[in-house]
């Protein structure tokens, strides 16, 4: 193992690397909440400050996953699709399987330049997340609590105050509306046969509310559907810890893109549109295991610098004065000052570990299991 594979292992360069995180994240955050009185003289400015705020915090987690463990992610698609990349507005469909499924997503959304600006229709419970929520909650996330018949009129309100946005989007919706487990898949293919929908393999029955209602507002805003199907090669499984200790990971990812005009306008034949879409998503999956690869040409867009000079400036910004201040604690001897900056450095590990646990399939909700059970 050489010297810098064995720091990747070590649990204080992880706590650094959090403290970085968290420290600039909180940093970020005040300078949001000071923005906001660019709201009313600005509104367009506002947004573009608040996109390269939040691409200054969520391209530390691209960098790890970029440089610190060497993951590649290779697109499978057409090049006319690819000419497209970061120069629309776009809603993206992707599969839910994986604990960093998002962030093979927002290394794409780097790589074409949209990161700061990307969107994602979320769960509320996420708004409360330090640094997640609160960064979402200035670049004007769509949060819902994922019970319609409440969240209808805040969807639609969200959505429609996205349709000027100045900077190209790119729209995340998950639509099978949690992470696939085997339990929730069981069900929710309950309840596809008591419906009448065919069965499927590798995804949840996908939840159309969201998706019909964002075609809807954004149409004349959005340009085209991304259908987005990932997987990793040898079957594996990867982790936001596994990334942390430097395991590199080789990502496919599957891209279509269908004109929004394509789309029905009508609700329910957009929502038989997106069950046919799962359908063909199933058989892409299919094709994968058997095949090892999906169809298409193969393209590795080029790692851009940017978020590894981005985490090197906090790092340098923040860690000089950690530094400086805890060796003059030890210096002074102070059993009390000592044993204060070790509780200090404990709850930092504890709520960096919280914040990495918001990630894990296993910690994910019991939205599957319930909700698979009620009608849309």
């Amino acid at each position: 193992m050489g010297f810098i594979a064995f720091l990747k292992t070590q649990s204080i360069v992880h706590l650094l690397i959090g403290f970085v995180f968290v420290v600039s994240g909180l940093i970020i955050n005040f300078i949001q909440l000071c923005t906001l009185v660019l709201w009313p003289i600005n509104k367009q400015f506002y947004r573009r400050v608040n996109c390269r705020l939040a691409y200054s915090l969520w391209s530390q987690l691209v960098m790890l996953l970029e440089w610190w463990s060497g993951t590649e992610c290779t697109l499978f698609s057409d090049e006319a699709t690819v000419n497209t990349f970061g120069k629309e507005h776009v809603i993206i469909i992707l599969n839910h399987n994986f604990e960093i499924d998002f962030l093979c997503g927002w290394t794409m959304t780097e790589r074409f330049g949209v990161l700061g600006s990307s969107k994602v229709l979320a769960k509320k419970e996420l708004l409360y997340v330090p640094l997640i929520g609160w960064t979402w909650y200035f670049l004007e996330i769509v949060f819902c609590k994922r019970k319609w018949e409440e969240d209808r009129d805040t969807v639609i309100e969200g959505l429609k105050r996205l349709a000027d946005y100045p900077e190209y989007m790119w729209f995340l919706l998950y639509c099978e509306g949690t992470r696939f487990t085997e339990t929730k898949h069981r069900i929710s293919m309950e309840v596809a046969e008591s419906k009448g929908l065919p069965k499927l393999k590798y995804h949840l029955l996908p939840r159309t509310k969201g998706f019909t209602t964002a075609v809807q507002c954004l149409r004349g805003t959005v340009s085209a559907v991304y259908d987005v199907t990932l997987n990793f090669r040898g079957n594996k499984n990867p982790s936001l810890l596994g990334i942390l200790y430097g395991k590199k990971y080789e990502a496919d990812m599957c891209v279509r893109r269908f004109p929004l005009e394509d789309i029905p306008q009508d609700e329910k034949e957009a929502a038989n549109w997106l069950h046919k879409l799962y359908q063909e998503k199933d058989a892409l999956q299919e094709m994968y295991n058997q095949e090892g690869k999906f169809p298409g040409q193969q393209f590795k867009p080029r790692r851009r610098p940017w978020t590894l000079l981005n985490f090197l400036f906090w790092a340098t910004v923040l860690l000089s004065p950690l530094f400086t201040f805890g060796f003059g604690v030890f210096a002074s001897g102070s059993p009390l000052l000592i044993l204060a900056f070790l509780g200090f450095v404990g709850a930092a590990s504890f709520g960096v570990r919280r914040l990495i646990g918001v990630t894990e399939i296993e910690k994910g909700s019991s939205y599957g299991n319930q909700e698979f059970k009620k009608k849309e």
